[in-house]
């Protein structure tokens, strides 16, 4: 407190209403294949129908990861998805050229086995559209140092593919001049829109106008049309705008002109709403000129404008063009004749699956606890080489989230009576031998409807334990066990790959897995809460790590604001205040039998103090779920007093 130098009145204010805050427990996190949606970056999903708009519906490399995402939200409204591509990943995009021509186009003739063509530009990965006739085998040269293009097919058919040296197929297609010509199309992988701001948002160069906003072939259904006033009359998508473009008033106001365009998003072939030509978005009025304002100060700019299209990429401006320019006495270069047209996107693909190594790369984005808060990571249908490595390199360095994973497909499919041996296998000697309490290992999948395809879908079940701790939370308290026919409840099961039996329990439940079951009558039940820890604890069950993840984090956030204030009597009394309310509050909801906290002189000796340290023990009798019940059934004879057996 200031000293005052002169009379006066000096209002002192004083904050002592600190409280333990409440913390997320629900919030899931899952990394795996989608067909589409922004790659490497965590995206909350809050239902089904945000992960279909978001991610797309499944195919058959998706499925299995769609629907574990999809079925953790059937229980919870908060999931975490970071979508993990394969090495083949491209965005579709446009063909680079002022009149939709290609980059270079090069005719390939063919003789008896052998091919020659002129010099060009080929990039290995680079999308070739080829049309052409073809007779016998031969390779061509010349395009990229220290690699071979080679074309192979069979005499007398019309289909071929160009790979590279490795063997790697760029296209397969059919054709029918003698000629063989080929179109670069110079697709590339953008991944989320930190790539595009540091990488694409200056000009491409080498790619075309647009650019699907992910990697995928949904991409390859879009198709853009620009048009401004000179091919605005008679233009396709006239109708779907009010006027005509023209000339802003920005660019009136500093004698520019010609600068403002119409832009339209179609869905050409339907693939992404399901009915083909289907108009996707519309820009009106946006201008060619950098730095264009609308009348409300908006950024105007046809190039910042798209950066807010949820389908596509400004990736260029039109070849001899002085888009891009500023406004000021500048006519601006008029749009082509073929980018009126409908300027189809290609070249798009994500179909092979992400490896392990990438989808560990995903699951690094949870690695940082101060960045994204989660609680429940589950693996979907993930090996559990990679499960091994999100319980150690996420889970136990955050220490305040879980880890969901499920055996292999083959352990528990069509591998009757090694079904409980093969999954024990895979736990102890399969290269996951792991001994952690954020990892919960269950006992296999299940089979369900995939409304999206009309076929049914073996799906891992981790998705669904996370979503029962989730549920748990929700119902009851995050320190319940989420086992058991109250609450462990499994949604969306048609059957279980395999339901244990009471002696297959047993094995399982002796090496920490979880049986699933499905009990004629009353569901299909998780039937265990224990996690991955080998050392006999209280936390070798779900709900007292659970328990302990929600105190830690609760007691430390409330506890960084007494960094910098004094190690005194006042300090430590603050805290024991702030932090046995809520102890109170956890017992009184049946989390923990007892609790005592220490803070005062006795662990804040003079060298703790000295040492600008600060000490607090706090003790928990952490309550604990039934995994077993005796019922003893007594005979006794008729005249015989219940007092003189039980006292």
């Amino acid at each position: 407190m200031a000293f005052q130098l002169s009379p006066g009145v000096l209002v002192v204010e004083k904050d002592l209403t600190n409280v333990v805050p409440a913390v997320a427990t629900s919030i899931g996190g899952f990394a795996g294949a989608f067909q589409w949606g922004p790659v490497l970056d965590a995206v909350t999903i809050s239902s089904e129908l945000e992960l279909v708009k978001t991610f797309g519906k499944p195919n058959t490399t998706t499925a299995a990861s769609f629907f574990a995402a999809a079925n953790f939200l059937s229980y919870s409204n908060n999931l975490k998805v970071v979508r993990a591509v394969g090495t083949a990943a491209k965005n579709a995009s446009t063909v680079k050229g002022a009149t939709g021509t290609a980059l270079s186009t090069v005719v390939i003739t063919s003789t008896a086995g052998a091919f020659s063509c002129a010099a060009g530009t080929l990039v290995v990965g680079d999308k070739v559209v080829i049309t052409g006739t073809l007779g016998g085998t031969g390779t061509i040269t010349g395009y990229a140092t220290g690699t071979i293009y080679t074309v192979s097919a069979t005499n007398g058919t019309t289909t071929f593919t160009l790979q590279t040296d490795a063997g790697v197929a760029i296209v397969t297609t059919t054709g029918t001049p003698t000629g063989l010509t080929y179109t670069l199309v110079h697709p590339v992988l953008i991944k989320n829109q930190l790539q595009w701001e540091a990488t694409y948002s200056g000009g491409a160069g080498t790619v075309g106008l647009f650019a699907a906003k992910y990697p995928g072939a949904l991409g390859n259904s879009l198709a853009v049309s620009m048009a401004d006033t000179a091919t605005y009359s008679g233009w396709a998508y006239e109708d779907e705008f009010d006027t005509a473009p023209g000339t802003s008033a920005f660019a009136t106001n500093v004698a520019g002109v010609n600068d403002e365009l119409h832009i339209i998003v179609i869905d050409e072939d339907g693939v992404i709403t399901g009915t083909a030509g289907t108009v996707l978005e519309r820009y009106a009025h946006v201008s060619k000129a950098v730095g264009a304002k609308t009348d409300s100060c908006a950024n105007n700019y046809y190039a910042d404008v798209l950066r807010g299209s949820e389908y596509i990429w400004w990736m260029d401006h039109q070849t001899g063009a002085n888009w891009g320019s500023e406004a000021a006495g500048l006519t601006f270069t008029a749009a082509s004749a073929a980018n009126a047209a409908l300027l189809s996107l290609t070249g798009g693909t994500s179909a092979d699956a992400p490896t392990d190594v990438q989808l560990e790369t995903a699951y690094d984005l949870f690695d940082n606890a101060d960045l994204i808060d989660v609680n429940l990571l589950f693996t979907g249908p993930a090996s559990l080489a990679v499960a091994k490595y999100v319980i150690d390199n996420v889970a136990e360095v955050r220490r305040d989230c879980m880890v969901f994973c499920s055996p292999s497909l083959a352990s528990v499919y069509n591998n009757a009576g090694d079904e409980a041996d093969d999954i024990v296998a895979e736990r102890v000697a399969g290269g996951f031998n792991v001994s952690s309490s954020f990892g919960v290992l269950d006992s296999g999948w299940k089979y369900q409807y995939d409304k999206y395809n009309d076929t049914y879908r073996w799906v891992a079940l981790n998705s669904d334990i996370a979503g029962l701790c989730a549920r748990t939370d929700n119902v009851a308290d995050t320190w319940f066990s989420p086992g058991g026919l109250n609450r462990g409840q499994i949604k969306n099961v048609v059957k279980l790959a395999w339901s244990p039996d009471k002696t297959d329990r047993d094995t399982l439940y002796k090496s920490s897995i979880n049986p699933v079951v499905s009990f004629p009558g009353e569901g299909t039940v998780l039937f265990g809460d224990k996690t991955l820890l080998a050392k006999p604890s209280a936390f070798d069950r779900i709900n007292v790590r659970r328990l302990f993840i929600v105190l830690e984090k609760a007691i430390s956030l409330a506890s960084r604001y007494q960094l910098f204030e004094f190690n005194d009597a006042f300090t430590r009394a603050q805290f024991r205040n702030l932090v046995e309310p809520f102890l109170r509050d956890v017992k009184g909801r049946r989390g923990v039998y007892d609790f005592r906290v220490i803070c005062d002189e006795t662990n804040n000796t003079g060298e703790v103090i000295d040492q600008n340290s600060f000490v607090a023990d706090i003790y928990i009798k952490p309550a604990r779920s039934i995994n077993f019940i005796t019922l003893n059934f007594v005979a006794t004879r008729t005249g015989v007093a219940f007092e003189e057996i039980v006292g």
